[in-house]
């Protein structure tokens, strides 16, 4: 993986991020709160799934161990 690519990916991260708070506030406003945390639950587990792979990612790079392009 590459700088780009890295930066690339926390950037999406943080897109999904705000994209289930909205998510979330505008189903609230048509269904129940339960609902609403359902259908923006996949998209907050997804951002801390990239985020917790760039952690590791982050980690290698830093020990040497595999260090980005």
């Amino acid at each position: 993986m590459n700088r780009a690519g890295f930066v690339r990916l926390a950037l999406v991260a943080f897109e999904l991020g705000i994209a289930a708070f909205v998510v979330r506030g505008t189903i609230r406003l048509l269904a129940p709160y339960g609902v609403a945390v359902a259908l923006s639950a996949p998209l907050l587990f997804a951002a801390g799934a990239i985020l917790a792979g760039l952690v590791v990612v982050a980690t290698l790079d830093a020990t040497g161990i595999r260090p980005l392009e």
